[in-house]
């Protein structure tokens, strides 16, 4: 995971992140690793709710916009709001991706893939490690 130089509005240490954190967790949000396909515990979950980032807490996705990509990780037509998450370019493993991080805090959530010719109504899959997030169950 690359630094931007972008000044996040939830900024902290490195150890501040390693205390605040797993050790799982600061290997994908803060060092930009990837959880193994079909173990997150978010992949197949349906229930309603809010996703927000594991480390700040910033709400990024609704469960009205997750879909079935039986891709393995938990995957999103849209996020909540445009400026709730960031883009960045990703040319590493020799391919051209765009990673997805946290706008209030800059932590690695997964990437974003388009023209996949999913039904839904942007045909994106925001494909998001479920050890970013925390899904918020809404009250019914």
């Amino acid at each position: 995971m690359h630094d931007t130089g972008r000044k996040y509005p939830v900024t902290l240490t490195d150890d501040q992140w390693r205390e605040r954190l797993t050790a799982a967790e600061y290997q994908v949000l803060r060092k930009g690793g990837t959880e193994r396909a079909f173990t997150g515990e978010y992949w197949d979950d349906r229930t309603e709710g809010v996703y927000a980032c594991r480390a700040c807490d910033a709400v990024l996705f609704r469960s009205t916009e997750k879909f079935d990509s039986h891709c393995g990780w938990p995957s999103f037509w849209a996020p909540m709001a445009g400026d709730r998450v960031e883009y960045i370019e990703d040319t590493s493993l020799g391919m051209r991706r765009v990673e997805v991080r946290c706008a209030a805090c800059g932590s690695h959530l997964g990437h974003v893939f388009e023209g996949e010719g999913y039904d839904t109504p942007t045909d994106q899959r925001f494909c998001i490690n479920s050890i970013s997030i925390r899904r918020e169950a809404t009250d019914s």
